[in-house]
């Protein structure tokens, strides 16, 4: 027994000097000095040698043992030092290399084309008022010339909500009665804003319609306001919107709060006219809807209509952008498909 505990102490020895990586390092451990470990097993076997011999043998075993784990030790950080170098070496960072760029968010297109309006209508005087998603059915249709069972309502799809009389608003037009009402001072102040925000529709989503989707509204109120006002408020916008040159007209329509009414189309921007994919090959694109502000719209928000007028416009934020870039689904507004939004 002793022969054999010194032959296994010179293989174990032998053995770990030759040890070059952590996983062998681990696995000699295991090997000599774990559980079932053969220094483990010898020592387990003492009883099978002779009474005499056992306090010998148990010492040098033990001996061995330390001497074993001692060797380990200085053997596994030797080895974790090698490993380290050698993945330095081969590793090695080139400091005069460029660094690596950081990936950065951006605007989203809607986000991009609603900052560029923002500025615009900024520049001519208008200031920014925000009114709420959430209306009630009386500010959506009857204060703006809609009542109950109006035929006008069925260009709407509304979403109605669980508690009577509170809807989901349909178009940012509620907000010209807020805004009255809020920076009118009882009907005695001329307001001058533009009313950006969602709107939502119960509405087939295909790829020309949406059931939630932006509007910017646009009003003005004042004494003397005239229908050439709006003309040249829509003309002095396309020309910043479109270009210097830009080509506007307009075209007769209905909307019940505002009278007369009518749609603004621009000059196809793209093939100038021309006619192409983008402008339906009519040469046209159209941008907004716009009227004067109806009498009984003014007198809801607090205005005497016989001494104040006021035209509004709405907006379309994202036919904008389509109409801008080629887009041909509004889908992609809302799907958060990064292979589109990076392209903006």
């Amino acid at each position: 027994m002793h022969q054999q505990l010194e032959t296994l102490y010179a293989e174990a020895l032998a053995e770990l000097d030759a040890i070059t990586d952590s996983q062998a390092v681990r696995a000699w451990e295991h090997k000599y000095l774990g559980q079932k470990g053969a220094v483990t097993l010898i020592l387990r076997g003492i009883g099978q040698i002779p009474k005499e011999e056992r306090a010998a043998f148990g010492k040098r075993a033990n001996e061995i043992k330390e001497a074993l784990a001692e060797a380990h030790a200085r053997r596994e950080t030797l080895v974790q030092e090698q490993e380290l170098a050698r993945d330095l070496e081969e590793n090695a960072v080139d400091v005069t290399l460029p660094g690596r760029a950081t990936p950065t968010g951006g605007l989203h297109p809607s986000t991009q084309t609603l900052r560029q309006l923002y500025d615009i209508w900024a520049e001519m005087g208008f200031q920014v008022y925000r009114s709420r998603d959430v209306e009630t059915d009386e500010t959506n249709f009857s204060l703006l010339n809609i009542p109950p069972h109006h035929p006008a309502r069925d260009m709407w799809d509304t979403f109605y909500t669980t508690t009577p009389g509170v809807i989901l608003r349909t178009h940012t037009s509620p907000g010209q009665i807020h805004a009255m009402r809020d920076l009118g001072q009882n009907g005695t102040q001329p307001i001058r804003v533009i009313l950006p925000g969602m709107c939502y529709r119960y509405e087939q989503v295909t790829a020309r319609s949406e059931m939630q989707f932006h509007q910017l509204e646009g009003l003005a109120i004042g004494r003397n306001i005239r229908m050439s006002d709006l003309k040249g408020t829509i003309s002095a916008f396309a020309r910043r919107m479109y270009g210097a040159n830009a080509a506007v007209r307009y075209r007769a329509s209905y909307f019940p709060f505002t009278e007369p009414s009518m749609e603004v189309d621009v000059e196809c921007f793209l093939c100038g006219g021309k006619g192409c994919r983008v402008c339906k090959y009519a040469g046209w694109i159209e941008i907004a809807g716009a009227g004067m502000v109806h009498p009984v719209v003014l007198q809801n928000g607090g205005y005497d209509p016989t001494e104040w007028s006021g035209f509004a416009f709405g907006m379309g934020p994202e036919r904008m952008t389509m109409n801008k870039h080629d887009i041909n689904d509004i889908r992609y507004f809302w799907q958060n498909d990064l292979r589109f939004l990076e392209q903006f």
